[in-house]
């Protein structure tokens, strides 16, 4: 062989840190011996790995390629070293965490707060986003992701955690008395999402889209909520997020919306001690949402 296994993993922590800045700092060592083993790397193999220029650093075809390859059996062994260690430590270590902007809610913030002091030394850092799918980065250790229709086939694994069926609502004065079928909301007044949304409904193993236009864009459901209930139109929701509320209707068609999935991105089946904890207790509390 004649790549080292430490070779392989200090270009790995390069790749996914972005930086030889960073990738020094996350192996405790100077940027320079780093720099050093990239060399020794490209010597051993004969191909240049990595385009280096003061702001940026790119991979190259050939080190693409070694990095998706390395990458299952580095993270491999380090889940080994990790489950050892385990048997007389608690997991630790810093935890990347990106949610859909709908799940930056209480209960959730409940939930992760629970579980920063069940496990007090992981660092857990979680950021959010817009839209349906997320730009994926290596960095991040876990992406939950909201859809209505099956992802695309990507490198990650995805695991579908739960689904939570949808309602359309509206507040107690908005006159929905012409409603019957999906397709009259063309017509109405409605709250988004994203400007280019359309509403799936489905009956039975048919699904139908109704492009809809929207009359206010807004990316937070407490905020869709709000609007509603001010009388601005109507609202496709969870039904969790409407339990409860006196001062809104749930609107009845011919079609239900379809229901939303909730699924979870990981780089690798062979995920480390400290990601598993926070998957593990995060299926298990799920259910406070509904």
């Amino acid at each position: 062989m004649k790549a080292s296994l430490d070779d392989l993993y200090m270009f790995n922590v390069l790749v996914e840190s972005g930086s030889f800045t960073l990738g020094a700092k996350k192996l405790n060592m100077p940027k320079s011996k780093l720099s050093r083993h990239l060399v020794q790397l490209e010597k051993q193999l004969s191909t240049q790995l990595l385009i280096r220029t003061t702001r940026s650093q790119e991979l190259t075809q050939s080190g693409q390629l070694l990095y998706q390859k390395s990458k299952p059996h580095i993270e491999a062994l380090l889940k080994v070293e990790e489950e050892v260690g385990s048997l007389i430590n608690e997991p630790k270590g810093q935890l990347n965490i990106l949610l859909p902007i709908e799940f930056f809610s209480r209960i959730i913030s409940e939930l992760i707060t629970d579980f920063a002091k069940q496990y007090p030394k992981i660092n857990l850092t979680c950021a959010h986003y817009s839209g349906v799918i997320p730009k994926i980065n290596h960095t991040t250790d876990l992406t939950f992701v909201l859809h209505e229709t099956p992802l695309k086939a990507s490198n990650w694994i995805a695991k579908t955690l739960l689904s939570f069926p949808q309602s359309l609502f509206a507040s107690r004065d908005y006159d929905v008395s012409k409603l019957s079928k999906p397709e009259q909301l063309i017509n109405e007044s409605c709250i988004l999402t994203n400007p280019q949304e359309q509403w799936i409904f489905r009956n039975k193993n048919t699904l139908q889209v109704v492009p809809i236009d929207s009359r206010v864009v807004l990316p937070s459901p407490e905020m869709r909520l709000e609007a509603m209930q001010r009388g601005l139109g109507i609202v496709k929701l969870p039904d969790y997020t409407c339990q409860n509320n006196n001062k809104i209707r749930r609107i009845k068609l011919t079609k239900d919306p379809a229901a939303q999935q909730l699924s979870v991105l990981y780089q690798s089946r062979s995920i480390p001690l400290k990601t598993r904890a926070f998957l593990d207790f995060f299926q298990n509390n799920i259910g406070r949402l509904s």
